[in-house]
């Protein structure tokens, strides 16, 4: 994985990792109060394409041992949000540097996660416009990001 040094953000250490039936799957392990927990990052491709582009899913959360999962619902209160969102992005970074033009679609679980990754994306704006283009989903149409805007999803591509 490559450093990004466009992007001063504290990240953990990332790494490709193989796992049954999970294709294009990095893994990290967040430090904190509740111990360490291992985190799962997995780039879904999926059949739609926008602009002639295909559309990739970023599956993010804990990693289940039993069936190589991912519990993107779980909440580790470890006290390392903003490290663990950096790592992400980082991820994502390496991702499209390997595999080419995609686009990565990224959307909460749940109402209060996708909000929590759109508070992120506010206080990280500026690193973040360096390395993506990075669009917003309101009311089924994609335009580009602005703070204060409440999205139901985003679209990430390499600048």
């Amino acid at each position: 994985m490559v450093d990004i040094p466009d992007m001063a953000l504290n990240t953990y250490h990332c790494k490709p990792i193989v796992l049954p039936a999970l294709d294009f799957t990095y893994a990290f392990d967040s430090v904190g109060p509740n111990g360490e927990i291992r985190k799962i990052i997995q780039f879904q491709p999926i059949a739609e394409t926008i602009n002639g582009l295909k559309v990739v899913n970023l599956a993010f959360g804990d990693y289940i041992t039993d069936g190589y999962a991912i519990n993107d619902r779980s909440v580790s209160n470890n006290g390392d949000t903003n490290k663990v969102l950096a790592t992400v992005a980082k991820t994502a970074v390496n991702y499209l540097d390997e595999f080419g033009p995609a686009l990565i679609i990224v959307k909460g679980t749940t109402p209060a996660r996708t909000r929590l990754y759109q508070i992120a994306l506010n206080n990280y704006r500026i690193e973040l416009e360096k390395l993506f283009e990075v669009l917003g989903l309101i009311d089924e149409q994609w335009e580009p990001f602005i703070k204060g805007y409440n999205y139901s999803a985003f679209l990430f591509s390499r600048k």
